[in-house]
């Protein structure tokens, strides 16, 4: 191949665009890797709309890990204490459908679980519901989403009548107030971040606020950073929608034509003024003030969030109290302005459109709705009554199900639970109990590999071809440009095979991923996600595409997908945090990403420039709360939960708030000496999304002396 290839980003939600070209052209030495792997060279893609030539650190050094530490064969054991052996994939395949139909006979279908990842590509997903919730009839498919953006979900279906961002990027550099919560953009989502200042800082008027108990990079460009204590969203929420009340910024109009329930939220937000939300949140009064008039004062208000909004027992009642000052105010279906849910991996959005969650059909359909249900069964072939009206199992619910013996047969595909899981250590255990678990992964090894009997060689990015759905809602073609290493294959041809030797032949005849594209863009016809006019051809000719394609917007004619069109307002009182503070545990710690990493190291472990942005985890904390404990900066401090323990070097700083303390989430036992972020984490979670609250839990603090360092230090020296 002497081409370049357009394609898309396969880490964060911003889908940016790149162009790849191979690793020698026109005379040009050839860049390799410290393995000597020839290195794709990569530049972002100007034509694409989203990203506008722009890409990242991670998305620059992307194609520096497809060579390296790849799983090629399909390898099995009898139990958890062997070693692999190879196997062909007829063995493998062989292996895995009778175990399946053993458990399908044995225990039912509900027995079967497969855990899948916002990493999928929307072929991948959509073949992998038709297998679980079509053919087996087990609607226990979910993927690490329900980590990531559940709450999102949950929030735009409960207020909107359906799943869906309402905003595009371009309102990033249209809007009168950004209003960022429970984000660090700059590094998370850093191409969307650089839009918006860019914007900001060419428009003084714009106002910007951000919403952390840390001083991030993104604070750090904010007019106004309200650092309120973990936990308290809801109340600071609740108490700029009184202000905006008391001070009469209202669009009565919008509320009375275009909402419901909206006395039952003026009871609630009566008992928020800004006395006692500004006390409990720990920030001025001053300061709660200026973010509403902000608010109030601007034609157009854009709010974003992502893990620190979703990541909570409270996740849907954050997002809908979010919604809900955009209803009271009219901020919603007109440029610059709505609620923006900033999807944290490649494919999240793809996924949801695709049913990828445990409670969710293709096409923007839910498990529980009986015609939802019919409409599915009815494409497929499949009898009525096929699909099982009852939602799945969620991720977590997966874990509890190895622990009580309801799951005999887990199969994991692009993901990393041993490391991303609440409450790791039980998890591990969980995991370690499974009867038969299948891991398809493009790496190895990775931590989850230790729990499999059977693991399967993937193709990754620029292996396979397939779609991915950004944000924004725009649509992307991913398509190969090399060959998969060894005996790799596309995550879908997998599910597809297995499929067929249960006797599904029908239903997966596919011969490639652009037939099982056109297949699935046919069942979100006359939905809110209606795809059926992109197709890979489409998407090949005339680049990527934004559904819905009238408008780059939803709800621009202020109809909802409810039964009578109306928004509808949420009235919650806030609860906290699912564990508070207290003197034995009197910390809060709170773990997110960082610029250069992503998710679990799978792939920025391999590469060498992010390693030596982020060679190590550390713990942030304030100046006054390491001084009453005697920490120094650099020394190693064990943090302790009531479920687990792990050390990290001290960063002492005035960037994160006091009484709270910051980990990142990266590093897992394969990288790291007990620095698994989610060893401390409890698994407590939304009733409505079922996503874990990852984001706090209550720890205390014990400095190790410096002397006991030096000496484990030296010691390790002589060992070497």
């Amino acid at each position: 191949m002497t081409e370049s290839t357009k394609t898309v980003c396969p880490y964060c939600g911003v889908g940016c665009g790149l162009e790849v070209s191979p690793p020698a052209q026109h005379g040009k030495a050839t860049n390799r890797d410290s393995q000597g792997n020839p290195i794709w060279r990569v530049r972002g893609d100007k034509a694409h709309p989203s990203s506008q030539g722009m890409v990242c650190v991670k998305g620059a050094t992307i194609t520096e890990s497809l060579d390296k530490n790849r799983l090629h064969y399909p390898m099995v054991r009898d139990s958890l204490n062997q070693e692999f052996r190879r196997v062909s994939w007829d063995e493998a395949f062989d292996l895995i459908t009778k175990r399946i139909q053993t458990v399908r006979y044995t225990q039912g279908p509900e027995a079967i679980c497969m855990y899948g990842s916002g990493q999928f590509q929307t072929e991948d997903y959509y073949i992998a519901q038709k297998l679980m919730k079509g053919c087996l009839g087990s609607n226990n498919f979910d993927a690490n989403s329900r980590l990531c953006m559940s709450s999102a979900v949950a929030g735009y279906i409960q207020s909107f009548g359906s799943d869906g961002p309402p905003c595009c990027y371009d309102d990033l550099e249209l809007t009168d107030c950004a209003f960022l919560i429970g984000t660090n953009t700059a590094e998370c989502h850093p191409i969307i971040f650089n839009r918006l200042e860019k914007y900001h800082k060419k428009n003084r008027k714009v106002k910007m606020i951000v919403v952390d108990p840390r001083r991030t990079d993104t604070a750090a460009a904010a007019d106004l950073h309200l650092a309120i204590r973990p936990g308290t969203d809801i109340d600071l929420l609740n108490g700029i929608a009184h202000l905006l009340m008391r001070w009469g910024y209202v669009d009565v109009g919008f509320i009375d034509e275009c909402t419901s329930n909206f006395p039952a939220y003026a009871e609630v937000i009566r008992h928020y003024p800004p006395e006692v939300v500004a006390r409990q949140c720990g920030i001025s009064r001053e300061d709660l003030e200026t973010a509403a008039r902000y608010w109030g004062e601007s034609g157009r208000v854009l709010s974003m969030w992502s893990m620190g909004v979703n990541q909570s027992s409270e996740g849907t009642a954050k997002v809908r109290t979010i919604i809900n000052l955009h209803l009271m105010t009219g901020q919603i279906g007109k440029p610059g302005a709505g609620p923006f849910s900033l999807t944290g991996q490649p494919n999240a959005m793809g996924g949801r459109e695709a049913g990828g969650l445990a409670h969710l059909l293709p096409g923007y359909r839910v498990v529980k709705n009986a015609q939802h249900r019919a409409e599915v069964e009815d494409f497929w072939g499949l009898k009525r009554g096929q699909i099982s009206p009852h939602p799945g199992l969620t991720a977590w619910e997966m874990i509890t199900g190895l622990e009580n013996g309801r799951v005999g047969l887990l199969w994991i595909a692009a993901t990393n639970p041993a490391v991303s899981m609440p409450d790791l250590e039980r998890t591990k255990k969980a995991l370690w109990r499974s009867p038969f678990t299948i891991y398809q992964d493009a790496y190895y090894p990775t931590e989850t590999a230790a729990y499999a009997h059977v693991i399967l060689p993937a193709a990754q990015w620029s292996e396979k071809t397939g779609v991915m759905t950004n944000s924004e809602r725009m649509v992307t073609l991913s398509p190969a440009f090399r060959q998969p290493p060894r005996e790799a294959k596309p995550d879908w041809e997998i599910f597809a095979e297995v499929g067929c030797r249960l006797g599904f032949k029908r239903e997966f005849a596919f011969a490639n991923s652009k037939e099982v594209y056109a297949e699935f863009v046919q069942l979100t016809r006359n939905r809110p996600c209606d795809m059926t006019g992109i197709s890979h051809e489409q998407l090949q000719a005339q680049g990527p595409m934004q559904w819905p394609h009238s408008s780059k917007r939803l709800y621009t004619d202020l109809r909802f997908h409810t039964p009578d069109g109306r928004a509808r307002f949420a009235a919650y009182y806030s609860r906290g945090l699912a564990e508070p503070p207290d003197p034995e545990y009197p910390f809060v710690l709170t773990n997110g990403r960082l610029y250069g990493h992503w998710h679990t190291l799978t792939r920025t472990g391999r590469i060498e420039k992010t390693c030596a942005l982020h060679p190590e985890p550390f713990l942030e904390i304030h100046p006054r709360d390491a001084a009453a404990l005697g920490i120094k900066d650099q020394q190693l401090v064990e943090v302790r939960s009531r479920r687990g323990k792990a050390k990290f070097p001290a960063k002492v700083t005035k960037a994160i708030a006091p009484g709270t303390v910051f980990v990142p989430m990266h590093w897992g036992a394969l990288w790291a000496d007990n620095a698994e972020a989610n060893a401390l984490t409890h698994p407590e979670s939304c009733p409505d999304s079922g996503q874990p609250e990852l984001k706090a839990c209550a720890v205390q603090l014990v400095p190790i002396s410096m002397e006991v360092i030096v000496n484990n230090y030296q010691l390790q020296s002589l060992e070497c």
